[in-house]
């Protein structure tokens, strides 16, 4: 196509804009309809009061948020959730860096191979994923028996506690911290690399002074997203935690399915979207400071 078939950017940027609006109409009303009427349906069905027998009735009263807030096992079940979320992103942090890096450096098919496989587990429903480590953590197990054939009589329970739950998340979390590591691997040069060592500098000081500080914007993006799929996850711990892991999701669950308490249930789940929202303010702040 030769220069002169390529129209004026000036002749179209005023339809530019208008077509920009079209274009992001859909999500605008995806989210107001999927996203935003529901969360303030939630707000509002927090300040109703709860009828025991699994009635509401039509309040604005405060107990349902000063329960949550004050209330010692809500406030066990915050921290605890937070703990553990916190821990599962820092072990999926911890075995997924190498792996992203690895993918980051390779090239060609071998990359695409990776990314593959990367991005199989997805496929697979989280159901179908938690039920294969029950089965290999379970005290018949694979995992278990090996211990034991290595002449460890009581080896540590790896389910239905929160060892289980952590195993089970991380696995589960890690092609989302990995391709998040990706796609912050933006700014990762091999050139930088190849000048440090040309430089000089050992394998751990080009690590330390070049690699981690460039790959620290996809850092934070994957600690932002496995956090809050963590902290929101249910499956997981539900199964693997056999009912003895006590987190702000299960909670959730149990007091809109079993007791039917659904403004205590709304309530605990504002809790959990004023949470993503601190997560993303930290997040903001954190990426100000990189850039």
């Amino acid at each position: 196509m030769s220069a002169a078939a390529i129209p004026d950017k000036p002749a179209t940027s005023g339809l530019g804009g208008q077509t920009g609006l079209a274009l992001l109409f859909p999500i605008v009303l995806v989210n107001v309809i999927g996203f935003i009427i529901p969360m303030l349906n939630l707000a509002r069905m927090s300040f109703n009061e709860y009828v025991p027998g699994g009635g509401i009735r039509e309040a604005f009263i405060l107990g349902n948020w000063i329960k949550a807030i004050a209330d010692p096992f809500n406030l066990q079940l915050i921290a605890n959730s937070i703990t553990l979320s916190l821990g599962v992103t820092l072990a999926t942090l911890i075995v997924s860096y190498p792996i992203a890096l690895y993918i980051h450096w390779s090239s060609g098919r071998w990359r695409s191979l990776l990314i593959f496989l990367v991005i199989a587990p997805l496929l697979t429903s989280a159901v179908v994923r938690t039920y294969g480590w029950i089965a290999l953590l379970s005290n018949d197990g694979p995992i278990i028996r090996s211990i034991k054939a290595l002449g460890v009589e009581n080896p540590p329970r790896l389910l239905f506690n929160t060892t289980g739950v952590m195993i089970g998340l991380t696995e589960i979390l890690m092609p989302y911290m990995i391709l998040a590591l990706l796609a912050g691997f933006g700014r990762l040069d091999p050139r930088f690399e190849e000048a440090a060592r040309s430089l000089g500098a050992t394998p751990a000081q080009t690590f330390r002074r070049i690699i981690l500080p460039l790959t620290l914007p996809g850092i934070a993006l994957g600690w932002l997203l496995c956090f809050v799929l963590a902290i929101s996850s249910f499956v997981t711990p539900k199964l693997m935690g056999g009912g003895r892991v006590f987190l702000l999701a299960t909670e959730i669950y149990d007091q809109a399915i079993v007791t039917l308490n659904w403004p205590v249930a709304a309530t605990l789940s504002i809790l959990v979207l004023i949470l993503f929202g601190l997560s993303l303010a930290v997040y903001t702040r954190l990426l100000k400071r990189l850039d």
